[in-house]
C-alpha cells in the first residue's frame, strides 16, 4: 500500500520521514536536510516533525530540507501538551511556521495529551483552520477513550500518531479497528523500534533472509502490509533512506505473516497504549 486517504480525501504516501531527533547538533543540519531531500525525490513527500524534537531545530532541518519544494511536501507538525490550549497554541503554531519558513501546515497534531481540555485544544485547531494557518488537525498518543471525548469534532480528526511496529502490537486490538471504522488513518512512529533490539531478533532476520531483504524493511513492510496506516521511520544517511524507500516494493507472504504473529503475538485483550 503505497498511499493512504485522509477522511477529507487527500491521499497522502503510506510511506513518510520521520524527523525526531534531527536538529540536535548543529555541525549535522546540512547532512540531514539532504537526506530529507533525497526522500522527497524518491517520493516519501510527508514529512513528521515537532517543536519539541530539538525544541525547534528539526523544524530548522526540515524547513531547509524542503526550500524551494513546498508545494511537493505534505507537512506535519505536533504542538507541546502545555502549548495546546486557546491562548498558547496560536503562538506555537506561528513559531512553528516561522522554523519552517512556510506559511500553512497540512497537519497539526496534539502531541500527546496534557492538562488543557481535549475541547479546548479542538477549539484552538479549528480556530486555526479558519484562520488558513492549518489546513487540518489530529491527534498523537490518544486512546480510543480519549478519542471518542472528541465527540462531535472526531470526524474533523486527520489521524492519531502512535507508537505502533512488531514489538508494540497492543493498538491492534481496539485502536486500529476503531479508527478504521472512521476512516481515520493511523500514523506509526518508531516503525522499526528502539535501540536495535527488534532488528536483532532472529525470527524477523529469517524472514528478511528469505525476503532477501534487511530486518528494517521487513518491519516498514510488515507496518505498511494493511490499508489506513502511514509510517514515518526516520532516516540517518542516504543509504539508510534508499533502504527505507524500498520497503514499499517488498510483498510479505503468508508464510512471513504467520511466522512473525508466532513470535510477536497479537493481543488478545485491551492494552495500556504505550507510548515514547
Amino acid at each position: 500500500m503505497n498511499s493512504v486517504t485522509l477522511p477529507d480525501g487527500t491521499v497522502v504516501p503510506a510511506l513518510g520521514q520521520g524527523t525526531w531527533k534531527l536538529g540536535e547538533r548543529g555541525a549535522d543540519r546540512a547532512a540531514e536536510a539532504r537526506v530529507l531531500r533525497l526522500g522527497l525525490d524518491l517520493g516519501l513527500t510527508l514529512i513528521d516533525t515537532a517543536e519539541m524534537y530539538a525544541e525547534g531545530g528539526a523544524e530548522s532541518v526540515v524547513a531547509e530540507a524542503i526550500a524551494g519544494r513546498r508545494q511537493e511536501v505534505f507537512l506535519v507538525s505536533k504542538v507541546y501538551p502545555h502549548n495546546a490550549s486557546r491562548t498558547r497554541m496560536a503562538r506555537s503554531c506561528e513559531a512553528s511556521l516561522k522554523r519552517l519558513r512556510t506559511e500553512v501546515l497540512d497537519l497539526y497534531l496534539l502531541h500527546w495529551r496534557g492538562s488543557v481540555p481535549l475541547a479546548e485544544t479542538v477549539e484552538a485547531m479549528e480556530r486555526l483552520v479558519a484562520q488558513g494557518k492549518i489546513l487540518r488537525w489530529g491527534v498523537s498518543n490518544l486512546d480510543v477513550a480519549d478519542l471518542e471525548e472528541l465527540g462531535a469534532a472526531l470526524p474533523d480528526c486527520a489521524t492519531d500518531q502512535v507508537l505502533y511496529n512488531l514489538e508494540e502490537r497492543g493498538v491492534e486490538f481496539d485502536l486500529l479497528p476503531y479508527a478504521a471504522r472512521r476512516g481515520m488513518p493511523v500514523m506509526a512512529y518508531s516503525p522499526v523500534g528502539q535501540g536495535g533490539a527488534l532488528l536483532r531478533h532472529p525470527v524477523l532476520r529469517r524472514v528478511a533472509q528469505r525476503q532477501g531483504r534487511s530486518p528494517a524493511q521487513i518491519a516498514l513492510a510488515w507496518t505498511l502490509r494493511a490499508p489506513g496506516v502511514i509510517s514515518i521511520p526516520k532516516a540517518a544517511s542516504e543509504a539508510h533512506l534508499r533502504e527505507n524507500a524500498a520497503a514499499r516494493e517488498i510483498v510479505l507472504a503468508p508464510e512471513d505473516l504467520a511466522e512473525l504473529d508466532g513470535a510477536f503475538s497479537p493481543p488478545r485483550r485491551k492494552q495500556p497504549l504505550s507510548m515514547l
